[in-house]
């Protein structure tokens, strides 16, 4: 699932800032959309279903995947060995969409996802164009040698933040190696994972 809506307005009904305009706003307007946004006395208590559902669409939209995916990834992180949270977020953070934001090459999920599916992105010398791609450790991910001359490629690299200690950045090469696993702790996700289980384990 490509998402095409208002960034901004899911942004502020999530909580959690997805593009760097939404980011921006959110300084100002930290509350949900709509006319009685900013009024708290209008906010009811929320259940715990609607917590846990709150969390799911939290992790779902940081990484733009569809429910049918986030159910999907869920399956094989029940099945795993480990931590059912933690294995589900190291799933989620090792397609190829999400390294290439991690790594800085892409300033949104969103544009880490258009950069993948129109061909610009290469794994170990093969053209990948599957945002959903997983990349494994050892993998190294670039950027196609005709497509570094495109400037967005360049403005990202000189924006983004540092990226985390489980991948190693060639700038000036544009590429990415994988180097292990991620542990919950280095991915910068807003949510509480725990939840995400409950709710896919009712």
């Amino acid at each position: 699932m490509n998402y095409t809506g208002p960034k901004v307005r899911l942004s502020r009904a999530l909580g959690v800032a997805l593009t760097p305009k939404a980011a921006k706003i959110m300084e100002t307007k930290g509350y949900p959309p709509g006319q009685h946004g900013p009024d708290v006395r209008r906010r009811r208590r929320v259940s715990g279903y609607k917590a846990q559902l709150l969390e799911k669409q939290r992790l779902r939209f940081q990484y733009n995947v569809h429910e049918r995916q986030m159910r999907t990834y869920y399956k094989r992180a029940a099945r795993a060995k480990g931590n059912t949270g933690d294995v589900l977020v190291g799933l989620l953070e090792t397609r190829l969409d999400a390294v290439i934001l991690r790594a800085g090459l892409a300033r949104t999920i969103y544009a880490a996802r258009q950069y993948v599916s129109h061909g610009h992105v290469v794994v170990d010398g093969e053209r990948v164009d599957r945002p959903g791609f997983t990349v494994k450790p050892g993998n190294v991910v670039a950027i196609r040698k005709r497509s570094q001359k495109i400037l967005c490629f360049r403005e990202a690299l000189d924006t983004s933040p540092n990226a985390p200690d489980y991948l190693t950045v060639d700038k000036d090469a544009m590429t990415v190696r994988l180097e292990r696993r991620p542990v919950r702790e280095e991915v910068p996700v807003i949510c509480d994972v725990a939840r995400v289980i409950e709710f896919y384990s009712r």
